[in-house]
């Protein structure tokens, strides 16, 4: 009887181990994303149906943030439903996206942007002065 409650006791104490490491590996590493050109984010259609876009990522500060301009399909999907997916590597991320509306929030990412993939007028052009910017966090 003891021998039983010892092994149900190790049993419960590496199921704990497992689930916290999975939990774990379930957030982004944004070092390495932060090197990536491209990601892809997956979000919810109005139909219910998946959309997967390939997308540019900045971090700063640790943290991932993505674009996009004010008419996409895809931004529109995070406005209603903003649990997304990262795809990244053969893995999905699930994250929550919340729009960043501060001006001087918004200028250090669009600056993160501009560092990274650099400034082009005709792109801001097309895409517009004003797009959208979400932080990604994990759920």
């Amino acid at each position: 009887m003891k021998f039983s409650r010892l092994v149900l006791q190790w049993l419960a104490v590496a199921c704990l181990l497992v689930v916290s490491a999975q939990a774990i590996a379930s957030e982004p590493d944004w070092d390495a994303i932060a090197e990536l050109d491209t990601v892809h984010v997956v979000t919810t259609d109005s139909d219910g149906g998946e959309r997967s876009t390939k997308i540019w990522v900045a971090v700063l500060d640790g943290v991932g943030y993505i674009r996009t301009s004010q008419g996409s399909t895809w931004g529109d999907n995070v406005a209603k439903v903003p649990e997304i997916a990262l795809h990244v590597a053969g893995k999905d991320y699930p994250l929550n996206a919340s729009f960043i509306e501060e001006p001087a929030e918004r200028e250090r990412i669009i600056a993160a942007f501009e560092a990274k993939y650099g400034s082009n007028p005709l792109l801001n052009l097309i895409r517009g002065s004003d797009p959208r910017i979400m932080r990604l966090d994990p759920r």
